[in-house]
């Protein structure tokens, strides 16, 4: 069967699949069916290249794997259709009108550094090497920091690519040690990817990818990791209105680690979980424990890692201030931490620091909350704009939960008849038919 060779390295460059990587994975499906006479990796990865430059047409045989591998029905097969990574030109241009021509230059730059990678990996060597492993590391503190910084769906991605990998070395006879080096960026892996997949709108994968994080942290007894990923757990369940669950998780991350950036946050998580439950004594306390924490001298190899895994002084504030807003008649104590992280995400990103894209934009969120309760709308409406002006590839359900909170505080009744009230309320409703969690969930393999 003749196709477009270039429809099928499109299909393949779109899911950030090396030729290596596509071999393997025609492959499984070859071995899924039942299929006894693959070629190797080396053959098949031949046999891709000679398809996508055209030279050969595909047998009925391979076009069936080709489908089980992409997750295409038979019918889609040299058909274009909405890819489900469109929106990754976004991610690397920061608009919705990218330079397509930069992109294609990048894309075939780190398809290139993918294949080189990949081809390193299956040199032969025992073990995994140390410059295997090593890069390994820096891709999981690459993405750690572009997890901050860049559209969660292209992280997601990439941070897939990269654990699949890991995967296969594990397949391998290995040390000790480097087993346990692995299984450490497996967690780290793991934990970023669930954050992601939370981001995108999908809790349930999100819990599942947080879990499969702790699997391995615990497996080789990394504390720090245990706590963190303990405390994106009780972050889940928060949101999910599961507040029992997240205090519990919170307080289970607590066992093991209470200081430094990632205990300051277990005790904000504490805090929020309290408070919904109407626990303010502990929920005060928690927040105090929480600064305590995130301003003691502390150390470790996640916070060396930096982005994700570090939390900025910025974000602390705005995450207490958060807590605080749960708590009724603790306003202008919310109001205060509000008002010094959104100061500090003017400021910038401070040593070691890394700024979350929509930092800035949700702590404005929660301080037209509390603006809202005390009938200051001008003032609420300013707090909103980062958010409202985020595009439409940042608009991560994170953004869409909080800002369904604010328009709740625009139906009190001294907003009645406010035709400013409306037009906010309005440009919220907009707002949320223009994401990032819309656009996916719309696509023909997202969810209903």
């Amino acid at each position: 069967m003749l196709i477009d060779g270039t429809w099928l390295r499109r299909q393949r460059e779109d899911r950030g699949w090396a030729v290596r990587e596509m071999a393997r994975r025609l492959i499984d499906a070859g071995h899924a069916a039942g299929d006894k006479a693959m070629p190797a990796v080396d053959s098949m990865a031949a046999y891709i290249r000679r398809w996508e430059q055209g030279k050969y047409g595909l047998t009925e045989r391979y076009r069936l794997y080709y489908c089980a591998a992409l997750g295409l029905d038979p019918s889609q097969f040299g058909q274009d259709r909405p890819a489900p990574c469109a929106s990754r030109i976004v991610a690397y241009r920061g608009t919705n009108e990218p330079d397509k021509g930069s992109f294609t230059v990048e894309r075939e730059v780190l398809m290139t550094a993918h294949e080189s990678s990949d081809h390193a990996e299956g040199s032969g060597q025992p073990g995994i090497g140390d410059v295997t492993f090593e890069q390994l590391r820096a891709d999981v503190v690459r993405l750690a920091r572009l997890s901050d910084e860049g559209e969660p769906f292209v992280v997601f991605l990439e941070l897939r690519r990269v654990r699949d990998r890991i995967y296969r070395l594990l397949d391998r006879r290995l040390w000790p040690r480097e087993q346990t080096d692995l299984y450490f960026l497996l967690a780290c892996l793991n934990g970023i990817m669930g954050s992601a997949a939370n981001r995108l709108g999908y809790p349930d994968a999100a819990e599942e990818l947080d879990r499969a994080g702790w699997a391995y942290a615990n497996a080789i007894d990394h504390r720090p990791l245990m706590a963190r990923l303990r405390g994106e757990l009780s972050v889940f369940a928060y949101f999910r209105g599961r507040f029992e669950q997240s205090r519990d998780l919170a307080l289970s991350g607590l066992q093991y680690l209470s200081a430094g950036p990632d205990g300051g946050a277990l005790h904000i998580y504490h805090a929020r979980a309290a408070a919904r439950l109407g626990d303010v004594d502990t929920a005060r306390q928690a927040v105090h424990d929480a600064h305590d924490a995130h301003n003691r001298e502390y150390h470790d190899e996640l916070l060396e890692m930096g982005g994700t895994f570090a939390v900025s002084r910025a974000t602390h504030y705005g995450m207490a201030g958060s807590a605080l807003t749960a708590i009724q008649g603790a306003e202008p104590e919310a109001d205060a931490e509000l008002e010094r992280a959104m100061g500090l995400y003017d400021e910038g990103p401070g040593p070691g620091e890394n700024h979350w894209v929509v930092g800035k934009p949700l702590a404005g969120i929660e301080l037209a909350v509390v603006r809202l309760r005390s009938g200051a709308l001008d003032a609420a409406v300013a707090a909103l704009e980062p958010a409202l002006s985020l595009p439409a590839a940042q608009r991560i359900s994170d953004v869409t939960i909080r800002l369904g909170a604010a328009r709740d505080e625009l139906a009190a009744p001294v907003f009645r008849g406010s035709v400013q009230a409306r037009e906010l309320g309005e440009r919220i409703e907009e707002f949320g038919r223009e994401t990032i969690v819309a656009g996916l969930h719309s696509l023909p393999a997202g969810p209903g």
